[in-house]
């Protein structure tokens, strides 16, 4: 398997720039994300790494090896586009054997690799169905074992699981996940769904605007964005500024105490679910009114108001508040992130 290394990748299109600067190394059998919205480049780079489109200026690197002068088909790499782009007229065999026969491997190679294929992807008894008789998941599973027959150092997936209904989806992530793993496979998956990516990732990259905003682990890319774009995608924040001095937060909600100490002037990043509320007065915190409320099954989310400001809050369904009601909130300024304040 290879380790992958993008340095200064740049491409543009129409004069309008999709790719800036792109550096990114990706560790032998590590599973990452490209995580970002749609035009952000994420699948720009994916083609590029494949070999699929020209870069303007920069270097890959596949084991250490430059291979921008290697052609498609020699670099070692498989993309699995989200259409499948299965042969209609080829059975499951056929479609999982197509790579192994334009390399000219052997029938009896041929024949025994696309059994193992069909054995790893769990596709026993369809050998002889053609696409068309096939669920999505199937179909999936065939352009998955097709890319793998060839036994490719690197896999690239685009966006693999979008076509699949909710339960199937998480379905098909558990399954590549394992296979991946199973076969140490250094894999590149692009995708805009943040669950997806935290879910089945060992590491992310966040991009934005043909940038990367952020690279490392989903507990790092979740837990402490480095920025307040990053931090947005994620979902919506709560965010007050303020100035720290003395090992207190002072802002328009009144003097709390925090460890941190790195800037003054500070906006403080609140996430909704990080925040107390209850029906009676507790420690530190302070009254609110109750603006709205959704009912979401396990949650409820809920605006509350004091003074000019408005919070977004997450709770437990169990935490039932009504409108207008006045309840007492609790925020733990240990557990904010902080941005220093540049305005």
């Amino acid at each position: 398997m290879y380790k992958i290394e993008l340095k200064n990748i740049s491409k543009t299109f129409e004069n309008k720039e999709v790719l800036k600067n792109i550096n990114l190394i990706i560790n032998e059998g590590e599973m990452v994300s490209l995580l970002g919205p749609s035009g952000c480049g994420k699948t720009t780079t994916l083609k590029i790494i494949a070999g699929l489109f020209p870069m303007d200026c920069g270097d890959i690197f596949f084991g250490g090896k430059s291979i921008v002068d290697i052609p498609v088909e020699k670099r070692g790499a498989v993309i699995v586009f989200q259409d499948y782009l299965l042969f209609p007229h080829m059975t499951v065999q056929e479609n999982i054997a197509f790579g192994l026969k334009m390399a000219k491997v052997k029938k009896d190679k041929r024949i025994a690799r696309v059994n193992e294929m069909i054995e790893l992807v769990q596709l026993e008894g369809h050998e002889k169905k053609y696409p068309r008789e096939l669920s999505g998941g199937q179909r999936q599973r065939v352009a998955i074992a097709r890319a793998l027959a060839i036994e490719p150092k690197v896999l690239l997936l685009d966006e693999p699981f979008s076509n699949l209904d909710t339960r199937l989806r998480e379905s098909m992530r558990s399954f590549v996940c394992n296979i991946q793993k199973k076969l140490g496979i250094t894999t590149i998956l692009v995708t805009h769904d943040k669950e997806e990516a935290l879910m089945t990732s060992d590491k992310i990259a966040v991009m934005l605007d043909g940038e990367i905003k952020q690279f490392g682990s989903p507990r790092e890319i979740y837990e402490a964005p480095n920025s307040k774009v990053v931090a947005d995608f994620f979902g919506e924040k709560n965010y007050l500024k303020g100035e720290i001095e003395n090992g207190f937060f002072q802002c328009k909600l009144g003097s709390f105490n925090t460890n941190f100490n790195k800037y003054t002037r500070v906006i403080a990043m609140i996430k909704p679910q990080e925040m107390e509320v209850y029906d009676c007065e507790k420690n530190q915190g302070f009254w609110v009114r109750v603006v709205s409320k959704i009912y979401a099954g396990d949650k409820v989310y809920y605006t509350l108001s004091i003074d000019d400001i408005q919070l977004k809050c997450v709770v437990d369904s169990r935490k039932v508040f009504e409108i207008n009601q006045k309840v007492w909130l609790e925020i733990d300024f240990d557990r904010v992130i902080f941005f220093e304040d540049i305005d």
